[in-house]
């Protein structure tokens, strides 16, 4: 082991708790608490809309540093990808792998569903109730999928660290 390793899971750790705990935060207390001190929607989606972009920017960053950490900490998979197959440590993740892949998407059609364009309508109250309710909608469901995979994804990572020898 280098100097770097324990760095890198070390940034890892702050990466995913930034990801993690921000999406829990935004749709497990936020969102809700807003639904209750701020009851109309077109006041309370706005406001949304702001905070998740800011958020989105550091979100997004520690999505990336996640990928790139990650890819760092399962490097010795990379050199022979077959072992990815061979081994209950392998599987589990390649099945994390598949889980980033499939949040990265997620995210990515957050991000384009609720693009620029949109976002400016939004703030200026310009959005038809019909659109506003189902891009609601769709973003809910979407945040409700980011949440629970990133959850998912860190339970993995949690049995990753622990050698997963308890599941063989």
């Amino acid at each position: 082991m280098n100097i770097y390793d324990p760095l890198v899971v070390w940034i890892h750790l702050i990466f995913s708790s930034i990801w993690v705990g921000g999406s829990i935060f935004l749709g497990i207390v936020l969102a809700p608490l807003l639904k209750k001190t701020m009851p109309d929607l077109n006041k309370r989606i706005p406001f949304m809309v702001v905070v998740g972009r800011r958020f989105n920017y550091l979100g997004g960053s520690s999505l990336l540093i996640l990928v790139i950490t990650g890819i760092y900490n399962a490097r010795s998979f990379f050199d022979q990808p077959l072992l990815l197959l061979e081994s209950t440590y392998g599987y589990v993740l390649l099945t994390k792998i598949i889980m980033v892949c499939f949040l990265f998407v997620i995210y990515i059609i957050h991000i384009l569903i609720l693009n620029k364009n949109v976002e400016k309508r939004i703030l200026n109250y310009n959005v038809p109730d019909e659109y506003f309710i189902s891009l609601r909608s769709k973003i809910i469901f979407l945040g409700r999928v980011t949440v629970g995979l990133s959850i998912a994804i860190l339970f993995l990572a949690a049995m990753l660290d622990r050698g997963v020898t308890w599941w063989t």
